[in-house]
């Protein structure tokens, strides 16, 4: 299968209110960070956000618990070929896009985000967020919002050494970091919260 699939009782209906993408990895590296982000996930509900994360376990799971409890919708969005390897979707999911390759994967989730938000996670988690910081530098100022100890240690990495950094072609006005729910849920109060195309 080439195309897009998607699967679930939502899947017909158009694209409503917010939405965000949450980056995370299937390995909390404690529980505080799993506790962060099921935090997150339901601040993002309470705020009236539909959350997309890679529907799997770990941080993802953690987060849409957050935003399911709420009531949001939450879509997983996974690769075609990969899903029976990968396993069952946690069960906070309620609608699913399956995607040919990575790449439309990425473009899946860039192009449907009012805000992203990434936390600790493997490599595959650090592809998203680069990909989201370098998406926001150059395409669209999307928010992005860096949470929990282990992606700000990453973030300062990536200033310290210049590999990200602020010139006046490159602004990085749409980056956020938090450290807590607390600071989370002050970041989001800040936000425009138009979705994207308009009100």
């Amino acid at each position: 299968m080439n195309a897009l699939h998607l699967a679930g009782p939502a899947a017909s209906r158009a694209r409503e209110g917010l939405s965000a993408v949450f980056f995370g990895g299937v390995v909390p590296t404690s529980h505080e960070e799993e506790t962060l982000a099921e935090e997150i996930g339901r601040s993002l509900a309470q705020a009236g956000y539909q959350l997309l994360h890679g529907g799997y376990n770990g941080l993802m799971e953690a987060a849409a618990r957050g935003a399911g409890g709420q009531g949001a919708t939450v879509t997983a969005v996974t690769l075609i070929g990969k899903h029976d390897e990968w396993g069952a979707f946690n069960p906070h999911t309620t609608l699913s896009v399956h995607l040919p390759d990575p790449g439309a994967r990425l473009n899946h989730y860039l192009e449907n985000t009012d805000l992203i938000v990434a936390m600790g996670g493997g490599v595959g988690t650090l592809h998203e967020l680069t990909a989201a910081l370098y998406y926001a530098t150059v395409i669209r100022p999307v928010p992005v919002c860096v949470a929990g100890p282990a992606a700000l240690r990453l973030l300062a990495f990536l200033r310290e050494e210049r590999w990200l950094y602020e010139a006046p072609t490159r602004p990085l006005g749409f980056l956020a970091t938090a450290e807590s729910a607390d600071a989370f849920r002050a970041h989001l109060a800040t936000l425009d919260t138009a979705p994207i195309g308009g009100a």
